[in-house]
Order: C-alpha cells, then sequence, then structure tokens
C-alpha cells in the first residue's frame, strides 16, 4: 500500500483484503486429507473444517504445513527495526498521527497499529490471495456458502491474560460493519451478521449473493476485546494505546514524531505456523517527516536503518553519502510480482467542470509523460494505462469474443456507439514528442473542447455559461510539485488555470473525506484477484458516502454491472474477462490523467538485517516481517 517516483505514499490503496471474488465455493484443494499426521505442534482440522481459504480453492499449503516456504524458521529474535513506513491503511496518515484508533474515519491513526491486533487467518505472501489459520484454528463452511464457522484456538489470549472467544470476533465484526471505517464498512455490506456459538466457534453469515472475497476480508479483520470497549468509545480517537492480542504493543510514542512497537515475549501465537519465523524484531519503529528530503536527510544519518525510496531523482543521484560509498549501507531493486494498479491524477468527476468527458480527456493531452520521465526520473518509468496494469487483467486491443459478448450485455445501459467503443481498442493516454509542450497534442486538445462547447475568451478557457474552467491540484507534501508544474503550463496553454495546492496532512485528509477537491493524486493498487473492494473504489453508492475512496465520484451503471459481474466471477478465466471489460469501460470514462508505475520495489538499508535465505514472496516484500537482525560477528 507508498509512493512511486514522488507520489505520496498516502496514496497507494490495496484493493480489499487481497481476495478475489465468485459466489460458489468449490472444496477441492481447501483442507487437507483427514488422517494425515500433523508437524509437532501443528493441529489437524477436524474432518470436514478447512485450514486455509482462497478465492478460488486453491492453496499451496497443506493442512499440516509448519511455517511458510519464504520464512528462516530458526531467524533470531532480538533487535531494532525503524523506517519511515511506506503504507497507510484506512485513517492512518504519513506525515503525522493523534491517535491509535485505526479503524474508523475520525484522527490520524499512527502507521502499524495492525502488529497489535491478531485477526481470524492470516495472508501467505507467495499465493495470490490464500489465508490460512491464526486465531482461528479451522473453519466450516456451509454448502451454500453463506456460513462460515471458525473454530478458535483455546490457547488465544489478549494481552492483560484474559481469554479472546467467540463473543470477542462476534462484536468485533458486528462493531465494524455498523461503526468502522467507510472502505471497512463498504466491504462488509455482504456480511450480514456475526454470533458466538459457544466459546469456541464464531459464526459468520453472509448474503447469498455476497463477493467471495468478502469472508476473506472479515477473516483479515482486527478482532478487538469486548470487555475493553465495553468501557470505550470506539467511534472516538485517542492516543491511549488499545490492548490487542497481536505480536507487538505499543511501546514508547512522542505524537507525530515517532512511534515503537515492542514484541510481545509470552505472545500466544509465536509458534503457530502462519508466524513461525517472522516478528522477529524487539523493536517496530515508524518515524514521521513532514518532508521526504528532510527524512532522507535522516536516514543517511542512520537516524532510522531501512528506505523504501519512491522518488527516481533521489534513487539516480542522492545515493551517493559516506556510508553507502563504505558498504554500510545498501541498497536493492526487488521485483514486484503485484498488479502496478492505476496510478494519476484523479478528477473530482462531482465538480462541474469535469462534467463533460471531452475536457477530461483534453487534459491528458496536455500533460508530457515523455519529458517528464526523461527530464525529471531518470527514464525510471513507464506510463500507465489500464486500471490493471502489468496484469493479465489489462484490456488491450480490439475485444475477443468473449469479451465483445459481455460488452453485449451493457446494451441496456449505454448507447449503440458506446458499445461500438468499448470493443474497440481501449482508450489510452498519447504518446508524445518528448519536447514538454507537444503541439499536435495541444491542438487536439484545443478541438475536443471546442467540440465540446468551451471556448477562450481573453485567454481564460470558459463553458457554454462563460465560467472560467479552473482546477487546484491537492497535495499534503510538495515532492509532487516539479511534476505537475510543467503540467499546469500546458494548461494554461489551453486556457485552463490551474495551481498546486498544498496543505497539512490533517486537512488534505477531511478535504478528501469531503470531497472537497478538484484532483488529487492516487494510486489504486488492484489484487491479483479483485473484488468486493472494486465497489468501494468505483462503485455508484460509495460515490456518495463521505470518506470513500471513490475520490473520482465515478457513480456509472454500466460500471457497477461490470463490478457484480467481476465478484459473481466462478473462474479465474471468467474473472479475467470481466476486469478486461471493466477497464474498457473505466478508460472510456476519462475519469484520471494517467501517471506512471514501475515494477520495482527500491530499496535501501543499514547492513544490520538479514534476509531469509528461501526464495523471496512474490505478492510482498515481506519487510520487516521476515526479516531479522543480522548475527554480531564476535570481538
Amino acid at each position: 500500500m507508498g509512493r512511486i517516483s514522488g507520489v505520496n505514499r498516502r496514496q497507494l490503496l490495496a484493493l480489499g483484503a487481497g481476495a478475489g471474488a465468485a459466489l460458489a465455493l468449490p472444496r477441492a484443494g481447501w483442507a487437507q486429507a483427514a488422517g494425515t499426521a500433523a508437524a509437532p505442534g501443528v493441529a489437524i482440522p477436524p474432518a470436514g473444517e478447512l485450514h486455509g481459504l482462497s478465492a478460488f480453492g486453491d492453496l499451496k499449503y497443506p493442512a499440516d504445513f509448519a511455517h511458510f516456504a519464504y520464512v528462516d524458521p530458526a531467524a533470531p529474535k532480538g533487535g531494532g527495526f525503524s523506517h519511515m513506513g511506506p503504507v497507510a491503511f484506512y485513517n492512518q496518515a504519513l506525515q503525522t498521527f493523534n491517535s491509535f484508533n485505526g479503524y474508523i474515519l475520525k484522527g490520524d491513526a499512527a502507521q502499524g497499529i495492525e502488529l497489535t491486533f491478531d485477526t481470524l487467518m492470516a495472508r501467505a505472501l507467495d499465493e495470490p490471495d490464500a489465508v490460512y489459520g491464526l486465531l482461528a484454528r479451522s473453519v466450516a463452511v456451509s454448502e451454500d456458502g453463506t456460513v462460515y464457522r471458525f473454530r478458535l484456538r483455546p490457547q488465544a489470549r489478549f494481552h492483560d491474560g484474559s481469554t479472546l472467544d467467540a463473543e470477542d470476533v462476534a462484536f468485533s465484526l458486528n462493531l465494524l460493519k455498523a461503526k468502522g471505517h467507510p472502505v471497512i464498512q463498504q466491504s462488509l455490506t455482504d456480511m450480514e451478521g456475526a454470533e458466538a456459538e459457544g466459546a469456541d466457534i464464531a459464526v459468520v453469515r453472509f448474503a447469498r449473493t455476497r463477493a467471495r472475497d468478502v469472508p476473506l476480508i472479515a477473516a483479515q479483520l482486527p478482532i478487538f476485546s469486548r470487555a475493553y470497549y465495553g468501557t470505550k468509545n470506539f467511534e472516538e480517537s485517542t492516543l491511549e494505546p488499545p490492548l490487542g492480542s497481536g505480536p507487538y504493543k505499543v511501546g514508547r510514542f512522542e505524537s507525530g514524531r515517532y512511534v515503537e512497537y515492542a514484541r510481545v515475549a509470552d505472545y500466544w501465537g509465536a509458534g503457530l505456523p502462519v508466524n513461525v519465523g517472522i516478528d522477529n524484531f524487539d523493536v517496530v519503529r515508524y518515524e514521521y517527516f513532514r518532508d521526504r528530503e528532510v527524512g532522507f536527510e535522516a536516514f543517511k544519518a542512520g537516524a532510522y536503518r531501512f528506505r523504501e525510496e519512491f522518488t527516481s531523482r533521489t534513487w539516480a543521484t542522492g545515493y551517493d553519502f559516506p556510508a553507502m560509498k563504505d558498504g554500510r549501507v545498501k541498497r536493492e531493486e526487488l521485483p514486484d510480482g503485484t498488479p502496478s494498479g492505476a496510478q494519476g491524477w484523479f478528477l473530482n468527476l462531482r465538480r462541474p467542470q469535469f462534467a463533460d468527458p471531452r475536457l477530461r480527456e483534453a487534459l491528458s493531452y496536455a500533460f508530457d509523460f515523455e519529458w517528464t520521465n526523461t527530464n525529471l526520473m531518470y527514464g525510471a518509468y513507464k506510463r500507465v494505462h489500464s486500471f490493471f496494469e502489468n496484469t493479465d487483467l489489462k484490456a488491450q486491443g480490439p475485444a475477443d469474443a468473449a469479451e465483445a459478448a459481455l460488452i453485449d450485455k451493457l446494451a441496456d445501459l449505454v448507447p449503440p456507439e458506446q458499445i461500438a467503443a468499448l470493443k474497440g481498442e481501449p482508450w489510452s493516454p498519447p504518446a508524445s514528442d518528448g519536447s514538454g509542450q507537444d503541439r499536435i497534442l495541444l491542438r487536439k486538445a484545443s478541438a475536443l473542447l471546442r467540440e465540446a462547447g468551451f471556448a477562450v475568451k481573453d485567454g481564460k478557457l470558459t463553458d457554454k455559461a462563460g465560467r472560467a474552467v479552473t482546477i487546484e491540484f491537492l497535495d499534503d507534501e510538495g515532492s509532487l510539485e516539479r511534476h505537475t508544474a510543467p503540467f499546469i503550463k500546458n494548461l494554461g496553454v489551453l486556457g485552463i488555470s490551474a495551481n498546486f495546492r498544498l496543505v497539512d496532512p490533517a486537512q488534505y485528509q477531511r478535504r478528501l473525506n469531503d470531497f472537497d477537491f478538484d484532483a488529487t493524486v492516487r494510486r489504486y493498487s488492484m489484487s491479483a484477484v479483485p473484488g468486493e473492494s472494486l465497489r468501494s473504489f468505483f462503485g455508484s453508492k460509495a460515490a456518495a458516502t463521505p470518506g470513500s475512496s471513490n475520490l473520482s465520484g465515478i457513480a456509472d451503471p454500466a460500471t457497477d454491472r461490470l463490478i457484480d459481474l467481476v465478484i459473481a466471477a466462478n473462474s479465474r478465466e471468467e474473472l479475467t474477462i470481466a476486469c478486461r471489460v471493466l477497464d474498457r469501460r473505466m478508460r472510456f470514462n476519462r475519469i484520471w490523467v494517467p501517471q506512471w508505475y514501475s515494477g520495482l520495489h527500491r530499496i535501501a538499508y543499514w547492513d544490520e538485517f538479514a534476509w531469509p535465505s528461501a526464495p523471496r514472496p512474490t505478492y510482498g516484500r515481506g519487510i520487516p516481517d521476515i526479516w531479522s537482525a543480522k548475527a554480531r560477528k564476535a570481538g
């Protein structure tokens, strides 16, 4: 969930819990056959119960697996890990924090708070969407796929020693559905409710028409103490460290500057297969800087020890400091096996100036990616074209027979000329001549604007009512200003008055929550198996929900139907076809000015950490989860 060449880390949103979508629940591959011998300390699920779940029933690990293949089961415990957190979830902030409640809309939560809570199941980073038992020893699924009975581990405990039971699970899921962050509420729309069936069975009920990934999302949400929140207001932000059950507790902190999480020495779940070789550091520390350049200087001085670099200029020219030259600091480029997603300036379609798609398309002609990539980003990036960039879900070329058949099913929602357009080449941003001000493209943009009824008067582009067209690019930190400035200059050639507005993180988040902006940068990082969370990003209901991730405000019945079809896919083949057609429709709607992507993680770190020798996971960096402190040399 980071900045790509200066793209605000806050803008990276991962779709859902990495799960996919379908209604049928195939059993094949979900559970190890009864009677299989277990590794020492590994509990085999009872007959008819599953040890793991995935979108389409395919699991890599059997019921008796001892640990994930990408970890070092003998990794030493100890030491510390410090970084500027690259990812923010829900209401977490990246430049500051004022709360430890990370699951509501209010406040700016500290990064890393999820380390303090356990979940029913845990992700495997070497599979597209599989989860395996953590709090839940196993799960039984009803024949119609609407009821999940999670069998809890009797040894599960909160940090105060109290038992974590089915009542806590039911309380937590119902609470998050009713009062959680809007993104969580949207994801749990098709969860009808949860209840305890004795102390060790948590029953979670889903709508018959629910997406396949909803149970996987529910299985990865935090479980709270019912007793603790009996005396606390869940809907309030607070700097009181919460009572959790996870591998870490909140340690030392200074609001807005840093927060540390201390490893729980007697953590109840340390020996579980999903936790072996994981969470090896005694302390995980998040550092906060209002400016990334200041943060980089702090890294060079050793103030924190790991950095993921999101600014290509810094990566190309900044890593020549003494500790780098003498080998005390290392850096690597790691292949990113996850979908690159959609990154760009997203336009708020709720604003009247963006009502006409021809104006929205004209904006793309004014952004010279080729010049920007060469002159500002050292040629390190590729142009984003698709909402499913760098995956086989991306629409390419004219629609094939299966895609065309699906497009025909939209005929009751869109006119014939749009059906024909969707079957052709999907819309892509144009390539420029790299001059920084491609006159041919700007003339095309002007022609589109004239066709839409806009006119230039006294150097200002005006609509049919004579209102000047203006755009404010909103951000909460300035590293994208130099990328936006030449774009703004070209918009001026078209008569559009634009400016870059920098606000503090709290104001920025409030304005996004209230949809009080013209345009802002966002990266939507898609799951390898997209599902329910597509609705929160691009669905009509989310467009009218304050705090939702549908920043563009797209409310398109055809898009809604295609999202439903993605969610209803019964196979990966069906999913691929539906996603490609959804991609065509989303690109047709021109809701953004696409930017750039890279298929790499660029990391730098002081040479005091150890990677496991096992193959690195495909669907996540695993940092710091699977890293450990490097053994110190004797003497």
